[in-house]
């Protein structure tokens, strides 16, 4: 594998710990990882709700522990699961008003999600009905548009994706990812991914491996060349790889760009 430089990348979608499920670092620890290696910042996310707190604190130790020797940021995210009260304006209001960055659409409670785990999808926190938007998605969007920040889709199907990003669009919101559609829950079709680009103008989401269940996991490494091939570098955000696309031809300013640039964007930072 050839020697990547870690210098400057974001990652957006990291879960530690604390948890219901068991992850490999705490916040510190995942800080301290970033800032030895050279990153700019990551977003640290939770199925169980708010991380906007937990980043604030990493950021105090930083600035305690290292005394503004490095520019890396910890940013928090709002994820509206049941444990969130589902599709609920107030919480995103707040959570965005205490710095949270990004907003996921349903993950863990999505009716999708319940669904592909075998479980009752009317337990789940609908984002569509009847093939519109639940209402409650207006007020949501209003403030992802009016706080800049950006819209993860969650673990909602394809079609139901299509219909949120649409109305996304139309209601003025500007930063929208699709949320690892390769993922065997979301799994939407190399064709919808280039219709999604293509008439939404929207970032997908690659991640390098995804969780199969049972402590599996699969190498999304071909299904990532592909997309990347497909539908081009420019709306391809990667959230972790570990080098491996340096190894299959993808050259350094692509990747910078699907590593830092794009996530330079998003969350709004400055070199």
């Amino acid at each position: 594998m050839a020697k990547v430089s870690m210098k400057g990348v974001i990652d957006m979608h990291v879960h530690s710990n604390p948890d219901i499920r068991i992850r490999a670092y705490d916040d510190f620890e995942l800080m301290e990882a970033g800032i030895r290696v050279g990153a700019r910042a990551i977003v640290i996310k939770t199925h169980q709700g708010i991380t906007v707190d937990r980043a604030y604190l990493c950021n105090r130790h930083n600035a305690i522990v290292h005394g503004g020797d490095n520019d890396f940021q910890m940013f928090g995210s709002i994820t509206l699961n049941r444990q969130m009260g589902g599709i609920n304006p107030a919480a995103v209001e707040s959570g965005l008003k205490l710095g949270g960055k990004v907003v996921w659409l349903p993950t863990a409670s999505a009716c999708n999600h319940l669904k592909k785990m075998g479980k009752n999808p009317d337990a789940g926190v609908a984002c569509v009905r009847d093939g519109k938007i639940v209402p409650e998605l207006k007020d949501v969007f209003q403030l992802v548009k009016d706080f800049d920040v950006v819209l993860g889709t969650g673990h909602v199907s394809p079609e139901e994706c299509f219909v949120v990003v649409e109305a996304a669009r139309a209601a003025g919101v500007k930063k929208i990812v699709v949320t690892h559609p390769e993922w065997w829950i979301v799994d939407m079709s190399l064709e919808d991914q280039l219709k999604m680009v293509r008439d939404y103008d929207v970032l997908l989401e690659r991640c390098y491996a995804q969780n199969m269940g049972g402590g599996k996991y699969k190498s999304n490494l071909p299904s990532n060349l592909e997309v990347i091939q497909t539908v081009g570098y420019k709306n391809v955000m990667i959230s972790t790889d570990g080098g491996y696309m340096a190894d299959h031809g993808i050259p350094e300013d692509q990747l910078r760009y699907m590593t830092h640039d794009i996530q330079m964007g998003l969350l709004n930072l400055t070199e």
